[in-house]
């Protein structure tokens, strides 16, 4: 039996933990370069993928790269290796190296980026900031009929099915050019957007009719385990420059970037990883005392407007810990090959 791991299932199974339906629409997520079936013989974990790092997977005898930040945001025109993009994606391929990416649908899952910065500074009682909008979150076998701690959730209504099959069908009840009159009962599940395959498929495979009447319509809600950004609580007060200080040793920072101090104690905090300017007023709505994020252009600071502390930490400082989260999320599945942290310091930012 061939028990080798494929480029592919390290894919899935990164997808299962963050679904690719929750990436935002500018990404590009997934398998950037390589064979899907190729054998994976290690996996070098980084932020981003630049030819530094592709130099330090030949020389720990990696032949997958998983990124937080994809190299290709855009379609490529040609391979000249003109930038350093290019220069990336030919020496990739030139060595038979995937490079998959994991970017916003990680920063959007509940167990994601922002998660590990509230870890790193200490919050309790998490929340989604910005709740997503798409289907509600609910996985069965297949993917559909769980709510919260309720499984097998359906909604089932009775009536008569009508059909006439032709001399070509192979009916499971009734005959060609027969009217037949059935009862029937339509049943309604919900599903996570990312598991349609798989609950179609087990559709297919559990219903006896040869041809299935099925509808998928996509509901509203707010799912409370997806969205940008998170809010949490400390265990107890702080006043705001000591939880700054803090702030600057539990996320090993050279320099925080902020507002104006405000008199009031911190004991609510909002984050989010990477640019989060977007998020402001979600942070202010909240009840957050800070604001942890990164990428604040000069006007953004005034729209905190004396409402709450901006601290801007660096957009690379915000990520640098997802390296320890795709670690601890790879090692658990993928124990029996080597799984190395990238020791390229890849921030594009130097401080004096």
């Amino acid at each position: 039996m061939n028990t080798s791991i494929k480029i592919k299932d390290v894919a899935a199974y990164l997808e299962s933990q963050a679904p690719r339906s929750y990436e935002e629409p500018y990404d590009n997520t997934g398998l950037l370069t390589g064979d899907p079936l190729t054998e994976v013989k290690g996996i070098l974990v980084t932020v981003d993928c630049m030819e530094e790092v592709v130099d330090e997977a030949i020389r720990l005898n990696c032949n997958l790269i998983v990124t937080h930040h994809p190299i290709v945001f855009k379609g490529l025109k040609k391979f000249t290796g003109s930038n350093y993009v290019e220069r990336v994606v030919v020496k990739a391929i030139k060595n038979d190296i995937g490079i998959y990416a994991i970017h916003t649908n990680l920063d959007n899952v509940h167990n994601g980026v922002n998660r590990k910065i509230c870890e790193r500074i200490g919050l309790k009682n998490l929340k989604i900031l910005s709740p997503k909008k798409g289907i509600l979150s609910a996985l069965h076998d297949a993917g559909a009929g769980q709510i919260g701690h309720y499984k097998n959730c359906s909604f089932r209504t009775e009536g008569i099915g009508s059909f006439m099959p032709d001399e070509a069908s192979n009916p499971h009840i009734g005959k060609a050019h027969s009217q037949e009159n059935v009862q029937e009962y339509r049943v309604e599940v919900i599903f996570p957007a990312h598991a349609e395959s798989n609950v179609l498929s087990a559709l297919k495979k559990a219903h006896p009719y040869e041809e299935i009447a099925y509808y998928v319509s996509a509901l509203d809600n707010e799912n409370q385990e997806v969205g940008a950004g998170m809010v949490g609580e400390l265990e107890s007060p702080k006043e705001p420059l000591e939880f700054l200080k803090g702030l600057k040793v539990s996320m090993e920072l050279e320099v925080i970037r902020h507002t104006k101090i405000l008199n009031n104690p911190v004991k609510k905090v909002a984050v989010c990883g990477g640019s989060g300017s977007f998020l402001l007023d979600k942070a202010v709505q909240s009840g957050a005392q800070v604001f942890i994020t990164a990428d604040f252009k000069y006007h953004d600071f005034f729209d905190a407007d004396g409402r709450i502390i901006v601290a801007d930490i660096g957009h690379y400082e915000s990520e640098a810990f997802t390296k320890e989260l795709l670690m601890g999320v790879l090692i658990k599945k993928f124990p029996t090959f080597a799984i190395i942290f990238s020791k390229t310091v890849t921030n594009p930012i130097s401080y004096l």
